[in-house]
């Protein structure tokens, strides 16, 4: 049994996930029947993006076709449109509660009917469903979405990512493989329940066809005021002016169509002197008035107190390759930052966890030589178990004695490559006390939903790195930004503040030097002054208003204003240990025409055009594996095999084996 167990389970013998490609029914391998292209139409005004995403799936086989394929979009993105292309005809989509949208796309793919459905499985990951699709046909999906744009020191920028990182699924399977096919390389488990829906396969552009997986990008960017220079860590770029003043400019990649095997990153810097230290939007929508505000501090003198810093790297092997050297440069740039006034610790985290000190020690020359030493050793393998790296790292530190006060601070270097991102956010909220929490993301797909919301529960920034070449701007701005906050305690206070006005966040965290203040209101008009209050670092206290009278107009803000208000409502639920109102979320949506965590977008042609006697193969789509990533991270698919049982008929025999020879031992003389 155990010699004919290898011919059975050679599916299995890489990573855990298999070596077989896609197979069509005599198990032959075949490329993805589908062909996937995209197109992306981004126009940036002010502080909003909003995009236009073509999703075109191209069935190259002769069977009817059903393509699923989970993809990522921008963490802060608010999704509200999507519409269907079939030849000439053009289907609207629209919003309904998720399990009334899926019901509506499951009658009609089994009606026969064109049909197209876009559900969120995380803010930062959705899945598209199109039924239907004909033999040597193409059928496209729009999707219409915004996101904000960032600021930070100075310079705008805009992400785009194009796929994503296998996660680290915690937690024990909650029900056995089936014979069938799977839609995911994972199982769900007890601590992530739909990891079969946030794991598709991951593979490499080889395995697909030549001209799937590519994405062409134009973007203009009307930033309202003249520009310095536009830049990609990521990308080569090509830019022409789209008017005289330089303040609109084109931007596409320099190759043309890209490979979707990373984040599509540009920034953009204002010319010296025209960096906007305020500004206002304003928009009208079904009546309803609405400001989105930005307020830079600008640089302001703080005192710098002896500090304690943990540094904490993540050595797993979704970090193998490319991020695995950029998360030690990061580190040993964190180290170079430290004076013997401040104390440290190194941890590292894998399946395991190991700290290089039993607490933190003074940054002294000898302790720092060790630590460089310890974080050039490092190298990338095994699994993604943060909870316990994350307990280490906020570990209380009542009883201990101080010299003098110290910040404590919590660096994370990671790729955020977990699913069970709910769960990390609940133990950041309840170990962090009065720590500070500030992550790193590193390779060329992170996951940005993570590490932006585990610094803002952590009170904390997050920087990424997209590649070797862009460390040292980002990583300086951190540090020096993390000598101590600009403000604290900060309240905004709107016009009519007192008659129902609702802005958010409801709670406005610290300011880090160069970070800006954005607040969104409803119900506030373009009148009056905004008036923000906070504390200094010397413990003065800091006032500013703001002129409303000067909004320059906006679009988008009522969406972005619904998506904060959704986020607010989410928070609470997580704060106060409860499930969020799920009524309420999806009424908001709905009214606002978003997709939510309990909101869909559906579109279906009322006309059969397949049999019901023909079949339809389903086709899940992989995502390309990020560049830069080793081979260790494919995610190949593959059928269920008897493994398991053949294991343990396997043990059984062997335990039988053993008993007969200890038996024949004790009866020879």
């Amino acid at each position: 049994m155990l010699f004919v167990h290898p011919l059975y389970a050679e599916a299995n013998v890489t990573d855990n996930v298999g070596q077989l490609h896609f197979v069509d029914g005599q198990g032959q391998w075949q490329e993805p029947a589908l062909v996937l292209g995209s197109e992306f139409d981004i126009r940036v005004s002010g502080l909003i993006a909003d995009t236009r995403l073509v999703r075109s799936f191209r069935n190259t086989s002769d069977q009817w076709r059903e393509g699923v394929f989970v993809f990522p979009l921008p963490e802060k993105a608010s999704v509200y449109g999507l519409t269907m292309k079939v030849g000439e005809r053009t289907i609207e989509g629209k919003v309904q509660p998720k399990e009334m949208a899926r019901r509506t796309y499951e009658k009609a793919k089994q009606a026969g009917q064109h049909a197209a459905n876009v559900e969120q499985q995380r803010p930062n990951l959705f899945t598209a469903r199109v039924a239907n699709i004909p033999p040597g046909e193409t059928v496209s999906v729009e999707l219409n979405y915004q996101q904000p744009v960032g600021y930070q020191a100075g310079v705008f920028e805009l992400s785009l990512p194009t796929t994503l990182t296998p996660r680290y699924m915690p937690g024990t399977p909650i029900r056995a493989s089936t014979d069938q096919w799977q839609g995911g390389w994972a199982l769900p488990t007890t601590e992530v329940a739909d990891a079969d829906a946030i794991s598709p396969f991951t593979v490499k552009p080889a395995d697909v066809a030549g001209d799937s997986h590519r994405a062409s990008i134009e973007l203009l960017i009307d930033a309202g005021l003249p520009l310095e220079e536009v830049s990609s860590p990521s990308h080569q770029l090509t830019t022409s002016q789209a008017s005289q003043d330089g303040q609109t400019v084109t931007v596409r990649p320099a190759e043309g169509s890209i490979l979707m095997d990373r984040d599509f990153v540009v920034r953009w810097r204002p010319r010296a002197g025209r960096e906007p230290s305020a500004a206002v939007f304003h928009q009208s929508w079904q009546g309803e008035d609405y400001l989105l505000a930005m307020l830079v501090p600008g640089q302001i003198g703080k005192r710098v107190l002896p500090r304690e810093l943990v540094f904490v790297i993540d050595t797993s092997g979704s970090m193998a390759g490319e991020s695995i050297r950029q998360a030690r440069s990061a580190l040993q740039a964190g180290l170079q930052t430290l004076t013997p006034r401040d104390r440290f610790n190194v941890i590292r985290f894998n399946s395991q966890t190991h700290a290089l000190f039993m607490q933190p020690e003074v940054a002294t020359g000898n302790n720092l030589a060790r630590a460089r030493q310890y974080v050039a050793r490092l190298r990338a393998d095994g699994g993604t178990e943060m909870a316990p790296a994350l307990s280490l790292a906020l570990q209380d530190r009542e009883g201990r004695e101080e010299e003098s006060p110290r910040v404590r601070q919590v660096i994370f270097i990671t790729d955020g490559a977990v699913g069970d991102e709910a769960g990390l956010f609940r133990q950041i909220r309840q170990q962090l006390g009065d720590q500070r929490l500030f992550t790193v993301g590193i390779g060329s797909a992170p996951n940005r939903h993570f590490m932006r919301e585990a610094a803002r529960w952590g009170r904390g920034t997050y920087t990424a790195i997209h590649s070797a070449s862009d460390m040292s701007g980002p990583l300086q701005a951190l540090f020096s930004a993390m000598e101590a906050p600009v403000l604290t305690d900060i309240q905004v206070q709107w016009p009519g503040q007192e008659a129902g006005v609702e802005s958010f966040p409801r709670r406005a965290g610290d300011l880090f030097q160069g970070e800006p203040l954005i607040h969104v209101a409803r119900g506030v008009s373009a009148m009056g002054e905004l008036r923000v209050s906070g504390r200094l670092p010397d413990g003065e206290d800091w006032r500013k208003t703001l002129d409303l009278q000067q909004a320059a107009p906006g679009t988008g803000l009522y969406r972005h204003w619904a998506r904060e208000k959704i986020d607010s409502l989410q928070d609470e639920a997580r704060v106060s240990g409860q499930e969020p109102d799920k009524a309420a979320i999806t009424k908001l949506a709905v009214a606002h025409g978003l997709m939510s965590a309990y909101t869909s977008f559906v579109a279906v042609d009322t006309t059969p055009v397949r049999d019901a006697g023909t079949p339809l193969a389903p086709d899940n789509l992989p995502t390309l594996l990020p560049a830069g990533s080793e081979a260790g991270m494919l995610r190949y698919p593959q059928t269920a095999t008897a493994a398991p049982v053949l294991i343990a008929l396997g043990l059984v025999g062997l335990m039988f084996a053993v008993a007969i020879v200890l038996l024949q031992r004790r009866a020879l003389p």
